[in-house]
């Protein structure tokens, strides 16, 4: 997508210098201070699990966002992925998206998303932000987005929220975009629970649940219930591990072949109060279940 020359509106360059001054100001109150990257990069955002769900494990996926008054109140469409992994775009429509899943990432994805939200907001319509450089200091996601608008997910089976709603033809990268879809895992968002999401990867599926809950008070609860044998979501699934990213754990289960998403929503909401029930126990771990949270660490696999 080639870049079109941007116009000097006097709105539009008022809009920026504001945001510079902020973003300066954010940035002069780290200087000469180590900037630590937060171990829960996107905690504080609306929705938080889901961030992390459409960061490393949903293929397709957008949702709604909107950036705080200072920033100019504009709604955002948070994406998977982009084509040729752009940071960012603005559509021939006008609407601007940004991008989790990117070619590159620094200690905080936070921060990476909001610098390429924030360069992509004055961008003509039609253009894409190829690449930034990776900021080490300034305003973070938490900063830049209006913390009451909810972050509404809806999964797709194509890439086709590159495409303007009017249906006009996508250029030559959203076009390559949408061929790729046919390798899509197709994935399906569970209704009655938050961030849980069942896929078919082959001939096998799979739910994995995105959690808010503190990593090693989660696996206390899971190694309660895997210790008592009651860690399946029902009769013919089995709890298989965990992926830890962006500070949050994203326990995974193996289903019975064949189970659809639909299949899976009765159990799920079945086995969620059990596994609230486990993670408020203060009791403390039994042998047993120490030897199961054991297994449990040797098997979790950390995500970027």
């Amino acid at each position: 997508m080639a870049k079109r020359k941007k116009t000097t509106d006097p709105k539009v360059a008022e809009r920026r210098a504001a945001r510079k001054a902020a973003q300066q100001a954010l940035a002069s109150g780290a200087a000469g201070e180590a900037v630590v990257a937060p171990s829960r990069t996107f905690h504080g955002l609306p929705s938080e699990p889901d961030w992390v769900a459409m960061r490393e494990v949903v293929p397709a996926a957008s949702a709604t966002a909107r950036t705080t008054a200072e920033h100019g109140a504009v709604d955002v469409l948070v994406v998977t992925l982009l084509p040729r992994l752009w940071p960012a775009m603005k559509r021939s429509d006008g609407v601007v998206l940004v991008a989790l899943q990117t070619a590159s990432s620094s200690e905080d994805p936070s921060r990476d998303v909001a610098a390429a939200l924030l360069q992509v907001l004055d961008a003509e319509p039609g253009s894409a932000l190829e690449h930034i450089d990776l900021p080490e200091s300034g305003p973070r996601l938490q900063d830049v987005l209006d913390l009451d608008v909810p972050f509404e997910v809806t999964v797709h089976d194509t890439f086709a929220y590159t495409v303007p709603e009017d249906g006009s033809a996508p250029d030559e990268a959203a076009a390559a975009l949408e061929e790729a879809a046919g390798g899509i895992v197709p994935t399906v968002r569970l209704t009655g629970v938050d961030a849980a999401y069942w896929c078919r990867m082959g001939e096998r599926e799979f739910l994995r649940w995105a959690r808010p809950e503190d990593p090693e008070q989660l696996l206390d609860a899971l190694a309660r219930l895997h210790a008592d044998r009651a860690s399946a979501l029902d009769d013919g699934s089995r709890f298989v591990g965990a992926f830890r990213s962006c500070g949050i754990l994203v326990p995974v289960w193996e289903l019975a072949d064949g189970t659809e998403a639909a299949d899976i929503e009765g159990p799920v909401a079945a086995f969620a109060p059990k596994l609230d029930e486990a993670i408020a126990s203060t009791e403390p771990l039994t042998p047993e279940q120490r030897r199961a949270r054991a297994g449990l660490v040797s098997r979790q696999v950390s995500l970027r």
